[in-house]
């Protein structure tokens, strides 16, 4: 269940942006004394399936949603339509967002919505965080790296972390002051995490550390990174001898490289980080020496499911701006919309979109009540971040010449999707992990 202390924040926040603070403050506290409508649960719901509702970014849709997240979903959006739309070009320009956006969002209770209240966080559900990687993706803003920060990188210290770690850093993050990376490509170990090289050796009490990293989200502008590093090279398996340290910045021999330039996720910072002789303390180890890998197994289905769950959202956005296009733009004395294959191709659009989302909203449901299989996160990983590019060439297509204009949003979206079938585990190591459990393979 959504905590109503994070709506409440959230809406009260938004007394500052808005100035709508009585009417908002009045629908904040009448959450905190109603329970979820029974329309809400499966089997008793009233609410409209994404294919049968006005467009497919509606608020109030789908079953798998309450009335609380819908208002959560009112706030979330409009965060991101005051405080980040503005601002995407001038970051795209940058290559990396400001530290106030950052800032901004922690105020509204935007990050770490899961953190369990025990450790300093608000205590939100799962689908009160899918709002957030939903909504960001119908802004059409890939520059903010809200949900790797929040839902890939501060899982690992609130899952593994000691208390004293814990204590330290996730109330910053809460806050939007420290700024989480994870680092585990490498130049030559990308989608195969056994490849890593990256080397930490015990030195006394201490560890030295030694690699290099790549294409890590967070990286230029990140305060803490969860580094995937070798400790012991004689393990029966590379598996075996894979640990966690969190590595801070400002440390003497950690190294940021340069931001890189690449074809979308332009506002996103993404950079090489280097660590030569870097000293950490013992504290520095995040959970049990060489259990690494087994941790990461665990959290990747989460950002597996993330990838497919905002692949699909960004397909329900461009298909939409694709719809209002074709709906003014004429051709042969009518608008587009007009012209049968157009129609069709509409039709085709909205049906793939519709079958993903309800797949996905699946898988959703099935992580929430902690049921959800690597294989099957994989298939959403997979299927979801294809639909998505099929989604914008289509889409970018029916634009015709505009829509290789860079003012246009389906050109931004067209080049941001293109990375979605690569991170997180390319989408042929997904059809490898698929394939294991239907042959038998180990």
């Amino acid at each position: 269940m959504l905590v109503r202390g994070v709506v409440k924040r959230c809406l009260l926040g938004l007394r500052h942006v808005s100035g709508r603070g009585q009417v908002l403050s009045a629908a904040a506290a009448r959450l905190q004394h109603t329970q979820p409508e029974q329309s809400a649960q499966p089997g008793h719901s009233t609410r409209r399936e994404t294919s049968s509702a006005k467009t497919l970014m509606d608020i109030g849709t789908r079953r798998i949603f309450n009335e609380d997240h819908d208002m959560f979903r009112e706030s979330v959006r409009r965060f991101f339509q005051e405080e980040v739309v503005p601002h995407h070009k001038e970051w795209e320009k940058a290559g990396q967002v400001s530290r106030e956006v950052w800032e901004k969002a922690g105020e509204q209770g935007l990050l770490g919505v899961m953190v369990p209240e025990e450790h300093g966080g608000i205590g939100g559900d799962l689908l009160s965080t899918v709002v957030t990687w939903e909504e960001q993706m119908y802004s059409n803003c890939s520059g903010p790296g809200f949900a790797l920060h929040s839902d890939i990188v501060m899982p690992y210290l609130v899952n593994y972390g000691s208390k004293k770690q814990i204590d330290r850093f996730i109330p910053q993050m809460m806050a939007g002051k420290c700024i989480g990376a994870i680092a585990m490509t490498e130049p030559g170990a990308g989608s195969d995490l056994q490849g890593v090289r990256t080397y930490a050796k015990k030195d006394g009490s201490d560890w030295i550390l030694n690699g290099n990293k790549v294409f890590i989200t967070n990286g230029w502008m990140s305060d803490l990174v969860v580094v995937v590093t070798v400790t012991n090279r004689e393990a029966k398996t590379a598996a075996h001898g894979i640990s966690l340290f969190l590595v801070e910045n400002g440390m003497k021999g950690f190294q940021k490289g340069r931001k890189l330039e690449k074809i979308g996720l332009k506002a996103q910072d993404t950079a090489e980080l280097f660590f030569e002789d870097v000293r950490l303390p013992a504290d520095a180890l995040l959970g049990e020496l060489n259990k690494g890998f087994y941790y990461l197994m665990n959290e990747l289905p989460q950002e597996r499911l993330m990838i497919a769950d905002m692949a699909v959202s960004s397909a329900e956005f461009m298909f939409e701006e694709t719809r209002n296009y074709v709906l003014q733009r004429k051709a042969f004395g009518k608008t587009v919309a007009h012209l049968q294959t157009v129609q069709h191709k509409l039709a085709e659009l909205k049906t793939e979109i519709c079958v993903g989302r309800s797949f996905v909203d699946n898988c959703l449901q099935l992580h929430a009540e902690k049921r959800l299989d690597p294989a099957t996160a994989s298939m959403a990983k997979f299927w979801g971040s294809d639909l998505q590019n099929r989604v914008a060439n289509q889409c970018l297509q029916l634009h015709g010449g505009w829509g290789y204009m860079w003012e246009y949003p389906i050109a931004k979206a067209f080049v941001d999707s293109r990375v979605q079938p690569i991170y997180g585990g390319t989408n042929e190591i997904m059809k490898e992990l698929i394939a294991r459990t239907i042959v038998g393979q180990k």
